[in-house]
């Protein structure tokens, strides 16, 4: 089980969204490298880092920052937000990126999922964000009529090596993980699922974990972090005691 940071990029700044609204965003950070080499100091194994702008706009518009985490990092960089082309898939990887994480071009063009699955292996996790059961896309702009479970047996089938799922809901809320949706997604695939959205504190780091049955292999943290509302020291020492 992984309790994994999350670095948000949006014009060239570490930040976080309430509910993925680019207008309700708070500034952690002028230099996200910075804040990038402090969860791996602080004991982090592995980093989220996402284009917020390459989301909300198509395109990767933040990757020169995310080359430099991933030069600057000792742990795995998992790089999501604009990846629509093969190109921009293939600039990463060659800058040393772990894994690549597939939002919105999932939802418009799975053959490219597939493609990408075949390129490398092991490597394409899909970003699969739900409001209300309903896939949402384009930086949470929009949301499509395709229920979450759907779409991640579609992309399950296509070579996706696991998923990021997000309730969009409570993401950046403080208001604790929906246990209840992270649990019926991951009944619908036999991939691994790293949970995202709500961790607010201790205890919900404990729920997540015991979810691990389930097939859920993370999770990702952002505002509980940057609002100091617990380290990720304790949040790592919890888990191992509750491996233990």
């Amino acid at each position: 089980m992984r309790v994994i940071p999350a670095v948000d990029i949006k014009g060239g700044k570490c930040v976080r969204l309430v509910q993925g609204q680019a207008d309700r965003e708070t500034v952690y950070g002028d230099d996200p490298v910075a804040m990038a080499t402090h969860w791996d100091e602080e004991g982090a194994r592995l980093i989220h880092v996402v284009d917020l702008d390459g989301a909300f706009e198509g395109l990767p518009k933040n990757a020169e920052i995310i080359r430099n985490i991933i030069y600057s990092s000792t742990v795995d960089i998992q790089v999501g937000g604009g990846i629509r082309t093969m190109e921009a898939l293939d600039a990463y990887f060659m800058a040393g990126a772990y894994r690549c994480i597939l939002g919105t071009i999932a939802l418009e063009q799975p053959a490219f999922v597939e493609e990408a699955a075949k390129k490398y292996p092991g490597k394409i996790l899909v970003g699969i964000d739900a409001r209300d059961g309903l896939v949402a896309v384009k930086g949470w702009v929009e949301v499509s009529e395709k229920k979450a479970t759907d779409l991640a047996r579609q992309m399950e089938s296509a070579g996706a090596a696991g998923f990021i799922f997000t309730d969009i809901s409570r993401d950046g809320m403080m208001q604790g993980p929906n246990l209840e949706s992270v649990r019926a997604f991951c009944g619908a695939t036999q991939v691994p699922v790293i949970a995202s959205g709500g961790v607010t504190r201790l205890e919900d780091v404990t729920a997540i974990a015991g979810l691990a049955d389930c097939g859920v292999e993370g999770m990702i943290v952002g505002k509980a972090l940057y609002d100091k509302s617990f380290r990720l020291k304790e949040a790592l020492e919890m888990i191992e005691g509750h491996a233990g």
